[in-house]
């Protein structure tokens, strides 16, 4: 009996085990599909806050949070005139590491050294042996072959992302008025920073080109590497210091070429510090010399004070004070105004100083804008040093181009609102849209631009002139020589002189004026041993406009008369 109740009582208990298992095998599927709608209900949370995420404006969202926001800026190319490309946005690789999962931070800095050669070793051992860190930049814009070697390397912890890099298709060619960016692609010198300050840029978090119109410049690419060629050239033949140029629109007050040599590499301003780089065009005051004597001779002309046939008494020299005045070369006779030009008589344009005054003197070179600062879109230009009085020996000095120092560019245009019919002019680096020069305001009379026209062009046709080595057959040049000792420390240095020529063609109705500064050339065969600007600038100038001329669409005369 014992053992029957007992087996019954196993019998029941696996009974209910049985009853309890069909129980749960009844509930499982309820449970299994309540588990994975809860699961269903997660994921579909989820996806739509990632989906939302993806769809939002903001870029930061795709980052690690362990790296820093780099801000860089996307910008518009800049093309020449006629539309050639002189910069532009390129995608570059930047070089990161991550301290955290650098093996051997010596390793990492020894092989980069052999891509990297000027890397701080002592300040990027110092950065990877934080591992708190995680986002250290290495270097920023390199180029695919310097990135592609540091990739061979095979160094854990380092990696690349795509910036934005300015690219400049033609090198150093206009370095000067370009300017520069810097690591994050802002503009920091010349039309680059014009950009960021007038035309606008976008920042931007990866390598997004900018979407904005091209900004056109007034330069001609074309000019630019003529007149830089032979500036280069120049340096060569008359082992000069340095030189510089410009081309001039006298109508528009376009800035067709402006060269300044050594010049400097858009895409390495670290090399521009030195003070050798500095455009000379914009970027420095000088004495200029006898080409002021364009200006003296034009303010005698329009105050009435002397006409071209006028007679001045030029064999004896200026007494002013204790300053002597002399001419370099006296003709030992009188000489007509005109000849004063030709012959750039010193003591000839002292007496028509004297003649004005120092109130009319001071007048009209303000009227010409040569006393007070200007600028360009690519910056201010230097603003001129000025006598501290306009009386005696400062207005004599002054009225040859001594005493008185201005940047090249404020001088030329000066010079091209008296050649250009008299009216003034705003200098622009931008492709002249019509009615820019709306509001130009009359500073000569006609009759006054006519007349240092035709001095400018006798100047460069008269043998006895300074300009004759200046003249291009059938192009009609005209112009005048400058040759001024370099000051220093307030002192003239009698070996070390500046020479320049300004011309302007064609004389019947100048439409280009160009004007060559070459410093501190030396004497050689070519010019018979001398350094003044009629051996030297004048026939560089030759050598330019030749080039230039037809680009410009200025035919020779030749080719006029049989049309």
């Amino acid at each position: 009996m014992w053992l029957k109740a007992n087996e019954m009582q196993r019998h029941a208990t696996t009974e209910g085990l049985n009853a309890a298992s069909d129980r749960r095998r009844r509930r499982a599927p309820i449970v299994n599909a309540s588990l994975i709608g809860s699961a269903l209900l997660v994921f579909t949370i989820l996806g739509t806050q990632i989906l939302s995420l993806g769809l939002s404006s903001s870029a930061h969202m795709s980052m690690s949070v362990s790296e820093p926001v780099a801000t860089s800026f996307s910008r518009p190319d800049i093309i020449d005139r006629n539309g050639r490309l002189l910069a532009t946005d390129v995608e570059a690789p930047s070089l990161f590491a991550d301290p955290a999962i650098v093996i051997d931070r010596d390793e990492v800095v020894e092989k980069l050294i052999t891509v990297l050669p000027d890397l701080n070793a002592a300040e990027l051992r110092d950065a990877l042996s934080d591992k708190s860190r995680r986002f250290v930049w290495i270097r920023r814009g390199l180029s695919p072959k310097v990135a592609q070697r540091i990739h061979d390397l095979g160094l854990p912890g380092l990696a690349f992302r795509k910036e934005l890099r300015r690219a400049y298709p033609a090198g150093a060619l206009a370095g000067h008025v370009l300017g520069f960016v810097n690591v994050d692609n802002k503009g920091m010198a010349g039309i680059e920073k014009y950009i960021d300050d007038a035309v606008g840029v976008d920042p931007v978090n990866s390598a997004t080109l900018s979407t904005r119109a091209p900004v056109r410049l007034s330069l001609d690419a074309g000019i630019q590497y003529a007149l830089e060629d032979e500036l280069d050239t120049a340096v060569r033949r008359y082992k000069s210091e340095g030189a510089a140029g410009i081309v001039l629109d006298v109508k528009t007050g376009e800035i067709i070429a402006s060269a300044s040599l050594p010049r400097v590499e858009p895409s390495q301003p670290s090399a521009t510090t030195d003070a050798k780089y500095a455009d000379k065009i914009t970027g420095g005051t000088f004495e200029l010399g006898s080409v002021f004597k364009t200006l003296t001779i034009a303010m005698a002309l329009d105050e009435g004070l002397a006409t071209p046939s006028t007679v001045l008494d030029v064999r004896e020299p200026l007494q002013a004070g204790r300053f002597t005045i002399r001419d370099f070369h006296s003709a030992g006779r009188p000489l007509t105004v005109a000849e004063v030009f030709t012959h750039s008589s010193n003591v000839g344009a002292g007496m028509l100083a004297q003649k004005a005054g120092p109130d009319r003197m001071h007048g009209f070179l303000q009227k010409l804008g040569m006393l007070t600062p200007i600028k360009t879109e690519a910056g201010a230009v230097t603003p001129p040093q000025l006598p501290a009085r306009w009386e005696g020996a400062e207005l004599i000095t002054v009225s040859y181009g001594h005493g008185i120092a201005v940047a090249p560019l404020q001088f030329a245009v000066a010079t091209a609102s008296i050649l250009n019919g008299g009216v003034s002019i705003t200098p622009t680096m931008l492709k002249y849209k019509p009615g820019t020069n709306a509001r130009a305001t009359r500073l000569v009379t006609r009759e006054t631009s006519s007349a240092m026209a035709r001095l400018m062009r006798l100047n460069v046709m008269d043998t006895a002139g300074t300009g004759e080595r200046a003249d291009v057959p059938g192009f009609r040049v005209g112009g005048k020589t400058g040759t001024a000792e370099l000051a220093e420390n307030g002192r003239y240095d009698k070996s070390a002189v500046l020479s320049s020529f300004v011309a302007a063609f064609p004389m019947d109705d100048p439409h280009y004026l160009t004007f060559v500064l070459l410093f501190e050339p030396k004497g050689s065969s070519d010019t018979g041993g001398q350094r003044t600007a009629s051996t030297n600038a004048a026939p560089v100038t030759a050598r330019l406009i030749g080039r230039i001329a037809g680009q410009l669409g200025v035919a020779p005369m030749s080719v006029v008369a049989t049309q």
